[in-house]
This record gives C-alpha cells, sequence and structure tokens, in this order.
C-alpha cells in the first residue's frame, strides 16, 4: 500500500516567470512518470499537491497542467514571503524537491458534459481551472459553450498568457484588470462585471471558479439571479491547507475539511465560509 506520508524526490525541470513575484514550476518525477488511472487522467482537474522543501516544509497547490500529461506536472506559486514559497522560489532549474498527492476531490466531470461550462478565475486561482480548461479541449465535443473569465490587478499580472492563447482557439476567454491602465484596452473592472458578456442556458450550464473568497461571494451573487442554481456552481477553496489528509484540522470550513471534501464543493456546501 502506498505510504501517503512519504513524499516523493520530484525534480524542477523548468521555472517559468509569469509575474513580478509568481512563477510556474514543471516538476518531473525522478527515474519515471506519473500513474495514470483507468480512464487515462494522472489527476482529476482541481485536486492539489503538496509541495516541499527539505528543511523548509511543504504547502498545497492546485496542479495546472493537463490531467493527461505523464511526464510531469505544473504548479503555479507567488511568492509571499512564506517560508516554503520562498524557499521554493531560491531554488534553480535541476534542484530536486519533494511532492505528495494528488489529493483531494476535483470537479465533476462526468456531471460537466453537455453542459455550457464557465470558468471564473483570478490572480493566482488560476491553477484548477487552467486544468480543467485542458481537460475540456482534449474532450471538446462532451462540451457546450465554454467560457473563461479571468481577472488581474494590471496586465503585468495576467498568469499563463501564453495557454489562453492555445485555449482561444477552443473557447471564449475574457479577461479584466482591476482600473484603467494605458497598457490595457481590453475590459476593466471586477471579473463580476464581465459576466453579462457572455451567454447561457441557465437551466443547463454549470460553474467552476477559483479565486480569492470576496470575488468568489460577488460572483455567487451575480449566478444565482441569472438562475444557475447552487448546486451547479463549483468553487475550489485551497484554502489553509496543510497536512493534505484530514488529520491536523487546520482546513476545516463550516463542518468541512477542505482537503478531504474538497477542495471543490458545490457552493451550498460552503456558503458563506469564504475567507
Amino acid at each position: 500500500m502506498k505510504n501517503i506520508y512519504l513524499p516523493q524526490k520530484i525534480k524542477i525541470s523548468k521555472i517559468e516567470k509569469l509575474s513580478s513575484n509568481t512563477s510556474l514550476f514543471r516538476l518531473k518525477k525522478i527515474g519515471g512518470s506519473f500513474v495514470s488511472k483507468k480512464n487515462g487522467l494522472v489527476f482529476v482537474p482541481g485536486q492539489f499537491v503538496l509541495a516541499g522543501v527539505w528543511g523548509y516544509g511543504e504547502a498545497p497547490f492546485g496542479i495546472a497542467s493537463s490531467p493527461y500529461e505523464k511526464s510531469y506536472v505544473d504548479i503555479v506559486v507567488r511568492n509571499t514571503d512564506g517560508k516554503v514559497t520562498k524557499a521554493l522560489h531560491s531554488q534553480k532549474e535541476g534542484a530536486e524537491i519533494t511532492l505528495r498527492g494528488p489529493l483531494g476531490n476535483g470537479f465533476p466531470l462526468a456531471f460537466f458534459e453537455e453542459k455550457d461550462v464557465v470558468m471564473v478565475s483570478g490572480g493566482c486561482g488560476i491553477p484548477p481551472v487552467a486544468s480543467l480548461a485542458e481537460y475540456i479541449i482534449k474532450n471538446r465535443k462532451k462540451f457546450r459553450k465554454v467560457y473563461f473569465l479571468y481577472g488581474a490587478k494590471t496586465p503585468k499580472d495576467i498568469l499563463m498568457k501564453d495557454q489562453m492563447k492555445r485555449w482561444a482557439k477552443n473557447m471564449e476567454i475574457i479577461l479584466t484588470i482591476d482600473s484603467p491602465n494605458p497598457l490595457w484596452n481590453g475590459c476593466v473592472g471586477f471579473v463580476s462585471d464581465i459576466i453579462s458578456k457572455i451567454k447561457i442556458n441557465p437551466i443547463n450550464t454549470v460553474v467552476a471558479m477559483c479565486g480569492p473568497g470576496p470575488m468568489v461571494k460577488s460572483i455567487e451573487k451575480v449566478f444565482r439571479p441569472l438562475g444557475v442554481a447552487d448546486r451547479r456552481i463549483f468553487v475550489s477553496e485551497e484554502r489553509k491547507m496543510h497536512c493534505g489528509i484530514g488529520k491536523c484540522q487546520h482546513c476545516t470550513t463550516g463542518e468541512k475539511y477542505v482537503c478531504l471534501d474538497g477542495p471543490v464543493f458545490n457552493l451550498d456546501q460552503i456558503d458563506k465560509n469564504w475567507d
């Protein structure tokens, strides 16, 4: 039986700077590849891993790469001056770190099929919806209209721009920044302000989102009036997790454990339990 407490040795094969304080880390398993399940998925979009540096501990990160990719997983790390994120940002390509996972529950992919899908994210909350975007592209015929809505503070803070260019061939992408900027001629305002730009059938729409608590709270107030039921709105909490397996009680939200019961929840499961 696999020891869930035992981290694997992982090699950083690529570090890509996405913004002034955020980088994408591509992690490859040493001496092998990641194991896929019977459905061909290495993980379910929305699941997370615990990445760590010896002597500094580990922290949870959503997986941003395709769930079909066996040779590597991508995580997006913002340097918050925390012990682990700071240690990760001090690493170089080729360095060895640790990894546990995938852990938790992801988005209910089968439920999303034959529906309009609206993916919503802001800032560094992009990984779970990024991996979902990769899954949808691979299985595009199974879905109807697909939208990707993303907000950032400034144009320089928009993450994963290269991936978005590729996704745009299979879905409509709408970006927004918080306030006017001379380098930007797109939408201005919060993500909740651009929902009016999409056309959906509310009774056949699912929403997948990940971002700061205030963003999620404002968005759910928009989708409910449109007629999208709470059970069709899925939120990735990805917050306050520590052990990843429900032992430390650090990530409780209401009566739920984010690491075990989530990090993806129906809106009605965690309503009013935002950060």
